[in-house]
């Protein structure tokens, strides 16, 4: 015998089995169930509030390290203090007399690096920059410049290695040639040892 007995509310029922004697077999409940549409939006609002919470913490976890490159460019786009940069500004006018095989104004420029470096109270550069600069101040002629550019270019080279500074505008190049390396800021190679003989022998080293 089967007894269907209906419940509040109405999607509700019970079930029960009797035998003929009227004891319970079986019993059985039917309960409503959710609706797909709803566990589906609830899965996708968990799911949602996961991955804003993923976002966040990826975001706080990045931040310091976007400051620490922002640092990092703004330090290697700063400017040169002075003396270093006036010092610079008179070597690149130098190097590029020499890589067209003149040596017009390397003394005057020469001699303003000696000034520069022995005026300077901060002692920013060398002093073995102003001996080199002055004997290149001295050179008679072209052959002699050349050969006096290369201590002096080595020596500027070295502070701007040890110091980090002027990344991404000076940069070293090297000619096998010869040997010897120089700074230049344009994209060419501009070879002041060998100049129009061979103006594009070298290659850059950062």
């Amino acid at each position: 015998m089967v007894q269907l007995t209906h419940r509040q509310p109405l999607a509700n029922f019970e079930i029960i089995l009797r035998d003929s004697a009227g004891h319970g077999v079986l019993e059985g409940v039917n309960k409503p169930r959710r609706p797909a549409a709803k566990t589906n939006h609830n899965l996708k609002m968990k799911l949602s509030t996961l991955s804003i919470r993923l976002l966040l913490a990826t975001t706080l976890f990045l931040l310091p390290f976007a400051g620490f490159a922002a640092d990092a460019k703004m330090a290697d786009n700063a400017p040169l203090m002075e003396p270093v940069k006036s010092v610079l500004d008179h070597y690149l006018l130098i190097q590029a007399e020499l890589a067209k095989d003149s040596i017009n104004g390397v003394a005057t420029n020469a001699t303003a690096i000696v000034g520069e470096v022995r005026g300077d109270q901060m002692k920013m550069l060398s002093a073995d920059v102003a001996t080199e600069a002055d004997a290149l101040a001295k050179a008679a002629d072209l052959p002699a410049a050349r050969e006096a550019f290369k201590p002096l270019s080595q020596s500027l080279i070295k502070y701007l290695t040890d110091t980090e500074a002027g990344k991404g505008t000076y940069h070293e190049a090297y000619c096998p040639m010869v040997r010897a390396s120089w700074l230049q800021t344009e994209p060419a190679i501009r070879n002041p040892y060998l100049g129009r003989e061979m103006l594009t022998c070298g290659e850059f080293k950062n």
